[in-house]
């Protein structure tokens, strides 16, 4: 069986001039990666913030989807928003998921400046992981360069076609994306 677990990372994650910031959680992710991560199967989806007021925020969007009105209205969205966790940390995150050793971290590759796992790989490495693997995604810019050196695989970037000359997708389409291509 495989196991997979996602992260959506607000921190630490870089803004478009390289700096690390904190980012502001979206209800819009929190949704729409709930549900991709429920349609393949994951684990859990946690949501990596330090400021304790957009955790609460976090926190709100789960209780009125997982117990209010709104899993009355759209029990589908409940299910997969159940898949919900709330960490102030990514240490936080490997601690709740045995520590950092029982765990692979896995990113995706936003540019290739070191050897990348492609994907057909990384569909072959997940079937064999005796671990859990975290899948990370960053918000902003993408993640920090601390937490991609902390990766044990780097999957191959998602790329636009060469005449598009545009390519910065969502946080929620690329992980889409990504877990289709893993799982799908």
């Amino acid at each position: 069986m495989i196991r997979l677990a996602v992260a959506l990372v607000h921190y630490p994650v870089l803004d478009r001039a390289g700096e690390t910031v904190t980012t502001a959680i979206t209800n819009l992710d929190l949704h729409d990666m709930a549900r991709s991560a429920r349609t393949y199967g994951a684990s859990g989806l946690y949501v990596v913030h330090p400021i304790a007021a957009q955790r609460l925020l976090a926190d709100r969007i789960y209780e009125h989807w997982v117990h209010g009105s709104g899993k009355k209205r759209i029990p589908d969205r409940a299910e997969a928003i159940e898949l919900l966790r709330v960490a102030p940390s990514l240490d936080d995150v490997y601690a709740s998921l045995g520590g950092r050793d029982a765990i692979a971290i896995w990113t995706t590759a936003a540019s290739a400046r070191r050897h990348v796992t492609t994907y057909a790989e990384g569909r072959s490495l997940l079937a064999k992981s005796d671990r859990t693997v975290l899948l990370m995604f960053g918000t902003g810019w993408g993640l920090a360069k601390s937490v991609l050196d902390d990766a044990d695989v780097r999957l191959e970037p998602i790329r636009a076609r060469e005449d598009a000359g545009y390519n910065h997708l969502s946080v929620r389409a690329a992980c889409a994306i990504t877990l289709d291509r893993l799982l799908g």
